[in-house]
């Protein structure tokens, strides 16, 4: 009898959402550190640090599907969306590698749907998000009794054509945090002055946060655009508002620290 010959289906492949962390390798999770290591193939964003991909399995292919500054963001996202559900397909186990957190201001969920959409198994592995890395590295303190009883986190950008984002930032007590905020800071500044804030109240700018080229730029958010314009802080940068900001300039522990050129918001904290 001639042996029934029955085809061996492929293996099935798996998409892991890993959070890359800031950029200092020491921060990212041991979970994140095994996924490297299970990985076939890696989808690396731009703001993935060298050093955290230094870590991944040497023999996995990696694949630069970073978004350029002003370049096609829909489609760089369709091919990414293509490339998660193609090599899935083929059995592999994918490693989608975002700076931060997969979950904040990452995609995330829209990559999570299209793999759901098209019957993908997938995991999602968190990591230290901006806001948490760039406070602590900065020495600042996102909440504090004395000064700040709740946070929020907010990104300067939204989708095409969507509906503005909510106002963020009215309430006492707050510490705001704006990702992705350094190119809109201008109107990011005019907007929280014309809700009533301040002209005084303290504002960080955490450049590179948690690499080896972090500079943190204290200043007011009357001061702040002038003051970041003078000093060139440039993208990836974290914009910290609130009281809490101004315990940078004591409590800093790495980077650059650039103080303001007078002593008016250490006063304003010391009578807050």
């Amino acid at each position: 009898d001639q042996a029934l010959t029955i085809a061996t289906p492929p293996p099935a492949g798996k998409v892991l959402l890993v959070g890359a962390g800031p950029g200092d390798p020491g921060l990212l999770t041991l979970r994140g550190l095994r996924a490297l290591n299970e990985a076939d193939v890696i989808l690396v964003d731009r703001l993935v640090s060298p050093a955290v991909l230094s870590l991944a399995r040497r023999d996995a292919q990696v694949i630069d599907v970073g978004k350029a500054r002003g370049g096609p963001h829909e489609s760089t996202q369709a091919r990414i969306h293509a490339l998660m559900v193609s090599y899935a397909r083929q059995g592999c186990c994918v490693v989608r590698l975002k700076g931060g957190d997969p979950m904040v201001f990452g995609r995330g969920g829209e990559e999570l749907q299209h793999l759901k959409r098209h019957g993908i198994a997938y995991e999602v592995v968190p990591g230290i998000t901006a806001a948490l890395a760039c406070g602590a590295y900065a020495g600042i303190p996102l909440t504090h009794r004395d000064h700040a009883q709740s946070l929020t986190l907010a990104t300067a950008h939204c989708r095409t054509g969507a509906a503005k984002p909510p106002d963020l930032a009215s309430g006492d007590g707050r510490t705001r945090v704006y990702y992705m905020g350094v190119e809109r800071l201008p109107a990011l500044g005019a907007r929280l002055l014309a809700e009533g804030h301040a002209a005084d109240l303290p504002c960080a700018l955490v450049e590179n946060g948690s690499r080896p080229g972090q500079r943190t730029l204290h200043a007011t958010l009357g001061s702040v655009v002038e003051a970041a314009r003078r000093h060139a802080i440039q993208s990836p940068a974290l914009v910290i508002v609130g009281e809490v900001a101004a315990l940078g300039m004591d409590l800093a522990w790495f980077g650059e620290t650039l103080r303001p050129a007078s002593s008016d918001t250490l006063r304003r904290l010391a009578v807050a």
